[in-house]
């Protein structure tokens, strides 16, 4: 079996060596900076990235949960998509990230990539009843010689949760989105809170969890010492993975 490894880089963005593969989710490299989104919200990163995008290396695939905010695919983001990685994300990626290399899958669409089976899974960003509902998706990766991972995106929906894990009853490492993110035009959560994340990881039933979007930008409400707080009742399964570091699980 290969070895599978994960460097936290910053918000949302890691690089994850799995099945012979390095894989970027959501990649955001930018300087610390601001970004005005739609309506009144702006997004504010407070902290550069672990590793620079020119200084990655090779990238095989990148996971894009989603592209309309900056939080998930900054300028640096873009520029690395521009280099020609194969790109999964939702069909509106697709569309308007043009250029050959993002692919566009619906909920539950599977392709491959380097022998290894990518699966587009549903995720839950806004609430419904505000009127604003960007599409975004998570991903399961399965390999025969590597662990099956889950990669949540920015889902706040543990009912989505649920129904992964009863299609993916073998998932062995969760990459949960965390944080609960929040913004003044949205009376709720946009991602997992640490409780939230910690009720995933007990659905999923994976053997380690990598936590991230909880540092680095203003608009996450929970700390990562929330999040391993949330995990304290399971000691060992919330992974350390200190910003720049590869950590082999």
């Amino acid at each position: 079996m290969s070895t599978t490894a994960v460097t936290y880089i910053g918000g949302p963005t890691v690089l994850l060596e799995w099945a012979g593969l390095r894989i970027v989710t959501d990649p955001t490299f930018d300087p610390p900076q601001s970004y005005p989104e739609r309506g009144s919200t702006t997004l504010v990163k407070t902290a550069g990235p672990g590793i620079l995008r020119t200084d990655l290396g090779r990238v095989d695939l990148v996971l894009l949960s989603h592209h309309t905010h900056k939080d998930n695919l900054d300028w640096e983001g873009l520029e690395l998509i521009a280099q020609g990685p194969t790109t999964i994300s939702t069909r509106e990626a697709a569309s308007d990230l043009w250029g050959g290399s993002v692919q566009g899958l619906d909920d539950w669409e599977s392709t491959t990539v380097g022998g290894a089976t990518v699966t587009v899974v549903p995720a839950l960003h806004v609430p419904p009843g505000y009127g604003y509902d960007p599409p975004v998706v998570g991903f399961v990766l399965q390999s025969p010689d590597a662990p099956t991972v889950y990669v949540s995106g920015d889902n706040s929906s543990l009912g989505l949760v649920e129904q992964i894990a009863d299609n993916f009853p073998d998932i062995q490492l969760a990459i949960l989105f965390a944080g609960a993110a929040r913004v003044p035009e949205i009376d709720a959560d946009l991602t997992l809170g640490s409780a939230e994340a910690a009720e995933a990881a007990r659905l999923l039933g994976p053997r380690a969890v990598v936590g991230v979007h909880t540092a680095d930008w203003a608009h996450f409400s929970q700390t990562r010492e929330q999040l391993e707080a949330a995990f304290a009742s399971t000691p060992g399964l919330l992974i350390d993975t200190p910003k720049g570091l590869r950590v082999e699980l």
